[in-house]
């Protein structure tokens, strides 16, 4: 990747607080304010979605691309991938895939819950993925010793309710992570959940509050000069730093991991 400091706003596009609850209000209540907020501040995203929603509401993700977004697999319809066979894991992914890409290209894949078995990578790979981000760098399972694949491995920085602390608690945080920061926000958290009965982590602070303390992580990371970026963006880079190895021995410099 590039020298600077850059970071991932991606948002995963699912049924609210899965799986505590099985309604779609992020998607038909939350997502325009977050919309309008991404483009009042100039952010592209990537847009992790699942296939049933692609399905059931294909014009916000029309909407989505026409504004300069990313589209990814997010599964078909936000299973555990831990708890399903390999041909099972397979079908979802095909299913998810022959429907996201009606609407354009995806090169990008996330699992539900950051869980996925890295013995189904080649999954991915058979399914035509380039970049796959269900790894936690906050999750034990990140330390496992990483398997050979073909798949660029961005993984997420930081839990998405973190950025809903006060200030002075989230900031320090967020200045404490290195480049490239992947921060993660789901629609349902910008409708206010904060009265259902669901977990303490996915209620509090939702809506209007989660809205405005996105809008401030924003600040804090422009303020701190980082680029924002789409995940398929390292594509390019990474193409372009494997070029570089062959220069390596004449000035130029070799590739950075991702």
């Amino acid at each position: 990747m590039t020298n600077t400091t850059q970071i991932f706003l991606t948002i995963d596009m699912e049924p609210d607080c899965p799986p505590y609850l099985h309604t779609f209000r992020g998607i038909t209540e939350g997502m325009n304010s977050l919309l309008v907020l991404l483009q009042e501040e100039g952010v592209q995203a990537t847009f992790f979605v699942t296939g049933q929603i692609a399905k059931a509401y294909p014009d916000t993700i029309r909407s989505l691309i026409n504004s300069g977004h990313e589209i990814g697999s997010h599964g078909f319809d936000h299973s555990d991938y831990t708890r399903l066979d390999r041909q099972s894991a397979k079908q979802d992914i095909e299913k998810s895939m022959d429907l996201l890409r009606q609407f354009g290209s995806v090169y990008s894949f996330r699992a539900p819950y950051l869980k996925f078995p890295q013995s189904y990578l080649g999954l991915l790979e058979k399914a035509g993925l380039l970049i796959d981000s269900s790894q936690a760098k906050y999750k034990p399972s990140y330390l496992q010793k990483p398997r050979p694949t073909t798949l660029l491995r961005i993984p997420a920085s930081i839990t998405s309710s973190v950025l809903r602390l006060p200030a002075w608690i989230r900031n320090p945080w967020l200045g404490s992570l290195k480049s490239p920061v992947v921060l993660f926000v789901h629609p349902w958290e910008f409708v206010d959940l904060s009265s259902a009965n669901i977990p303490l982590d996915c209620r509090f602070k939702t809506g209007a509050t989660a809205l405005a303390c996105l809008r401030e992580v924003i600040h804090f990371y422009k303020k701190r000069n980082f680029q924002f970026r789409k995940i398929q963006d390292v594509l390019n880079e990474h193409s372009d730093a494997e070029q570089g190895v062959a220069t390596t021995h004449s000035g130029g410099k070799p590739p950075c991991s991702v």
